[in-house]
């Protein structure tokens, strides 16, 4: 098997229908680099080519190193008829794996990637996957299956999702409204895998949240995937970290955006993007649309905390089918996730705590409960921020008792 080399290209990544590029930014800082961070390519103790990955095999136990041949033979050549789907980094072909391939291999359905050698998206975007994804295992994230890297071939091997991409899903004119429960609980397993990522001993910033990256298996469960833009999160007295403006348009955080400062709040604006897609049935950007509505963010944020308003903003392809008082609940979690100001968006397991009693068709079990995760009682919001608990009214920080109650709900 060949070097891996350790060549890093652009990472300017085109996902099916949306392309993903650098995003314009002002007053951006150099990339910080923190110390053994897994997702640090200049670390000496990152793997930074086959060679590393093999000698680091006790942090990948669970991932195999395929050859290129074994790959070529589960997916016929990477025939035609066995594609899934394209995108920037290249084409992903369905295979099976057992033992035929290789003995001892429990026989799985699986979804092959394949680098495109004249695309954007790099060695580097590729090598991030195998790095994070070999040694991360969460119900809710992708399973890294192996990869394959022989001379310039780059290939991972990903448990294959029976049903695709939520992305088709939503938007495909074709595809069967998803119901009021199946978005909830997709939303509640993406919201789980998020949460997951940000409270891990290194905690990760996944910096890619959007519908074409959210996964679902034959039973509707989320997992995120396409970990090639994945960041190391700030340590100790980090406040951020400061990188390359990298995402796509109308998923990337606001201050982002601007200053080039990832934080794990970042991935809570786009979670709350997501979240008002599944309420919508809206793309983040629509350029069919009238130019007000257009951004999906702009459009409908300003209705969410208003009652007479809100129900106006939800898919209509839904016919009514759901609860007035839990389309409440969700629209106010997508508006705090939101905000404008980082520091007034829940954190992600505040997100999942308030998800939770949405699973249920029983209104009698969340009725009392509702943001109680956050705290949300009335017009008073408790936030928490690094364990301490801070009461605030709304995002505004000039808010006042006698101003509008957006952030009530009864």
């Amino acid at each position: 098997m060949g070097n891996c080399g350790t060549r890093e290209e652009s990472a300017v990544v085109a996902h099916a229908q949306v392309q993903q590029v650098p995003l314009p930014a002002k007053n951006i800082t150099s990339e910080k680099r923190h110390n053994r961070s897994f997702s640090d390519l200049s670390d000496s103790s990152t793997p930074r080519n086959i060679e590393d990955l093999r000698k680091n095999a006790m942090l990948y136990t669970h991932v195999i190193a395929f050859t290129l041949f074994e790959l070529e033979t589960i997916t016929k050549s990477f025939r035609s008829d066995y594609i899934l789907g394209e995108g920037g980094f290249g084409t992903v072909y369905k295979g099976y794996i057992d033992e035929n391939v290789r003995v001892g291999l429990k026989s799985l359905p699986v979804a092959v990637k394949v680098l495109n050698k004249d695309g954007h998206q790099g060695h580097r975007e590729w090598l991030t996957e195998v790095n994070f994804l070999g040694q991360l295992r969460h119900p809710n994230l992708v399973k890294l299956i192996g990869y394959c890297c022989e001379d310039d071939h780059r290939l991972l091997v990903y448990e294959f999702m029976f049903r695709g991409s939520l992305e088709n899903h939503l938007f495909r004119k074709a595809a069967v409204p998803l119901s009021w429960a199946t978005r909830m609980m997709i939303a509640f397993g993406a919201a789980k895998g998020l949460a997951f990522l940000h409270n891990a001993e290194r905690p990760v910033i996944y910096r890619d949240f959007k519908t074409s990256n959210i996964l679902l298996d034959s039973d509707y469960t989320a997992k995120l995937s396409d970990f090639g833009l994945a960041k190391a999160g700030p340590q100790g007295d980090e406040t951020h970290v400061s990188t390359r403006v990298m995402g796509t348009y109308g998923y990337a955080a606001p201050e982002y955006v601007m200053t080039g400062h990832l934080t794990a709040r970042s991935d809570v604006y786009s979670f709350g993007v997501v979240l008002l897609e599944l309420l919508t049935g809206r793309r983040s950007v629509d350029k069919t649309r009238p130019s007000k509505e257009q951004s999906l963010v702009d459009w409908a944020r300003p209705k969410l905390n208003d009652k007479r308003k809100l129900l106006q903003i939800i898919d209509p392809r839904l016919e009514n089918q759901y609860s007035v008082r839990a389309a409440q609940k969700a629209c106010s979690l997508a508006y705090y996730c939101l905000s404008q100001n980082p520091k007034a968006r829940p954190l992600m397991s505040d997100v999942v705590e308030t998800l939770e009693p949405l699973q249920s068709s029983d209104l009698s079990e969340f009725s009392t409960q509702g943001l109680a995760s956050m705290g949300l009682q009335d017009h008073q919001i408790h936030r928490r921020f690094a364990g301490n608990v801070v009461a605030c009214r709304s995002p505004n920080p000039n808010y006042s008792p006698g101003g509008p109650a957006a952030c009530r709900v009864r």
